[in-house]
Order: C-alpha cells, then structure tokens, then sequence
C-alpha cells in the first residue's frame, strides 16, 4: 500500500506475476512505423512509458486524462521533443488532419475522433481491452464488476466502429491471455493501479477476501485471472 503510483508503471509486480504471452508485440508492431511517421499522436499515453521506448519524431503529441500522469509524461517525453497535453473530455486536444501515426495502447477510442486527427493515408495501431476482463478479481472479493461502456465488446463491433468512422482495416485479432499473481501484494498494487477493476476495494475493508486469495496462492502456487486484448491496425 506504501508503494507510489506514477504513470503507468507495473515495474512493482515484475517477479510477482507471470504473464501469458500475447500471440503480437504491440511494442514491435508500432517501432517500424514509428521510424516512418512524421508526427505520431499518442492516445491515453500513461506516463509516457510505451511512446517513450519508441523513440517518436520531434513534434510528436501524446494525450492524456488522468491529469496527475501529465507531469509525469511530461517528463519523460519532453526531452524527446513530444508535447504532453491533457485530454479533459473524449474530444481529442489536436487540429484536423495532424497526424500520420496515431497509437492506442489500451486508451479511450473514439473513432471518429481519431478519423479527424489523421492526415490522409495515416495508419492507427491500437491495442484495445475488452469490456470486462478479470472477473476472478471480482469474483474474489465480492465485488460487482465495472463496465465500461466506451470499451469494445468484440473485435467485430471494434472493426464496425472503426469502418464507420470511415477507416480502412488493414490487419484485426484478438487473444485471451492469462496472468498469474504469485502473492497478495501484487494483487493490491494491481488493483489500487487499474482502480476501476474493482470499484471500492480497500485492503483493510476486504481483508477476509485477500487472506482467502493469500491462502489460495499458498496452496496452489498462483491466483490466475483472465482477459481479452484486440489489435487493429486501420488506414484513413
């Protein structure tokens, strides 16, 4: 409960999950075309994290919501001369037309939002989560899952949204992954960190329910919890 949160770091639970592997790299997906883009627009960009690893073009722009990660992003990315803005409604903060990359990795996605920031010909890479994803969380601690209904419900209704905006899908899968948590320490800094998981958690609240999950680990070596990812990449 001590650790800080900043951005969107997991590096906290690295050793203490063990993550199926998706069947793509978003990270080796996007590089080649990051190298290529004149202007990258970054969506819902965290801490800067992923766009920072890529090494974006000056005058790149990455958005974000959560107004605490701004200065963090900020931060990272500035010195690679990207601007950080903030995205205070699902309207995107940029011009028509700015853009001949835009990348959203597990970001709001608005499709005619990002049809609008697009030069002609630009591509978008997203990777997106579905609706709902770790149940077992829930299921866990008594706690009734949030929805969100902006988050696709299939990779097909992502396809149609995206079609209807006016893109061109070039590639579209899905996977459903796994990933284990080894102690019950992860499991909390995983849910203070995507808080939206479980509305309400608090560790001293639901202490009964994490000991089960502690006792669990314990006796079966993992807590598994289970969810889906889209991949889309799409031209104007």
């Amino acid at each position: 409960m001590s650790v800080p949160i900043e951005g969107w770091d997991f590096s906290f639970n690295r050793g203490r999950t063990e993550d199926q592997p998706l069947p793509w790299s978003y990270q080796d997906l996007a590089r080649p075309l990051v190298a290529r883009a004149r202007r990258v627009l970054d969506i819902d960009t965290g801490g800067g994290e992923i766009l920072g690893s890529l090494r974006p073009p000056t005058g790149s722009v990455a958005v974000e919501p959560h107004a605490p990660n701004v200065p963090v992003a900020a931060a990272r990315l500035g010195p690679l001369g990207v601007r950080v803005i903030e995205r205070p409604s699902e309207r995107l903060p940029v011009a028509d037309g700015e853009f001949d990359l835009v990348l959203n990795r597990h970001g709001h996605l608005d499709s005619a939002e990002i049809h609008r920031a697009m030069t002609p010909g630009g591509l978008l890479l997203t990777q997106q989560v579905a609706a709902q994803n770790d149940l077992e969380f829930n299921d866990a601690l008594g706690i009734p899952p949030a929805f969100d209904p902006t988050a696709p419900i299939s990779l097909s209704r992502l396809e149609e949204e995206l079609q209807r905006a006016g893109l061109v899908i070039i590639e579209a899968r899905e996977a459903s992954i796994r990933t284990r948590y080894l102690d019950v320490g992860a499991v909390i800094y995983q849910l203070r960190i995507v808080s939206w998981q479980a509305p309400g958690f608090d560790p001293i609240r639901h202490r009964s329910e994490l000991r089960r999950i502690h006792d669990h680990i314990v006796r079966t070596g993992g807590f598994d919890v289970h969810s889906r990812r889209f991949l889309v990449q799409a031209r104007k």
